[in-house]
């Protein structure tokens, strides 16, 4: 299996390498804040004196460059069989655009098979209308939704946010549109109970969120074959 290390790089025994294309791997996506790294304040209003890390987030390309962080998140290169992989992302924040472009494209990466979401703030779900990108394309729209595991919490405010994501059948005479086709699947409120996405299981426990003193986010541990990873998004690993 090959290990990962931040800005989409794995890594196998400590080497930087491509994924093995017998193995499972999981690639960081992003392991910056919320506004991403750089600040682009920092780069258009330059502080006297410069911040040392925005100062040289743009000196050498993103790929090799730890200074240069999108917003967190996770891609789980799940290899079933010796043909059979599944992609399930972790979060899907302002930056994930970019991602797909930087990190997708790196590693040949097709598709998104399943989301899981880890709670609703911008930094983990304002990417939702680019999943479009990573889903077959169909004139009429008609695919497959891909699923997506979330609290009740969360999709009450997905909803408001995009509710063009969540209604479910268009309304007479309006033109058919190409956007996100998604399965929205509620986390039940017994939040401990396992739930299982493209052949993984997913075990979530509740987090108190810093800024609203409430279970808004949500911590996902998962079993990984035989080891146990834990995801928590936060601002930095």
């Amino acid at each position: 299996m090959a290990d990962a290390v931040p800005n989409g790089q794995p890594a196998v025994n400590g080497l930087t390498s491509p994924p093995l294309p017998l193995s499972s791997s999981l690639v960081f996506l992003g392991t910056g804040c919320s506004s991403a790294v750089p600040n682009a304040r920092c780069l258009i209003q330059p502080p006297d004196p410069p911040c040392p890390v925005c100062s040289q987030s743009l000196s050498v390309p993103p790929e090799l460059n730890p200074n240069y962080r999108c917003n967190t998140s996770l891609l789980i290169d799940y290899c079933q069989d010796e043909v059979a992989h599944k992609y399930i992302l972790i979060d899907v924040g302002k930056t994930f655009r970019e991602q797909v472009l930087r990190w997708f494209v790196h590693h040949k990466i097709p598709c998104v098979d399943s989301i899981v979401l880890t709670h609703e703030h911008a930094d983990a779900i304002l990417g939702l209308d680019d999943v479009r990108v990573v889903q077959a394309f169909s004139p009429t729209n008609d695919i497959d939704p891909t699923p997506i595991y979330l609290s009740q919490y969360a999709m009450d405010s997905i909803a408001q946010k995009f509710p063009y994501l969540v209604r479910k059948k268009l309304k007479e005479g309006e033109e058919v549109r190409r956007v996100a086709q998604l399965d929205w699947r509620i986390i039940e409120s017994d939040l401990q109970k396992p739930f299982t996405t493209s052949g993984l299981e997913f075990v979530p426990l509740p987090v108190i969120s810093d800024l609203h003193f409430s279970i808004s986010c949500v911590l996902f541990c998962f079993l990984f074959f035989c080891l146990s990873f834990v995801y928590l998004s936060g601002d930095t690993w």
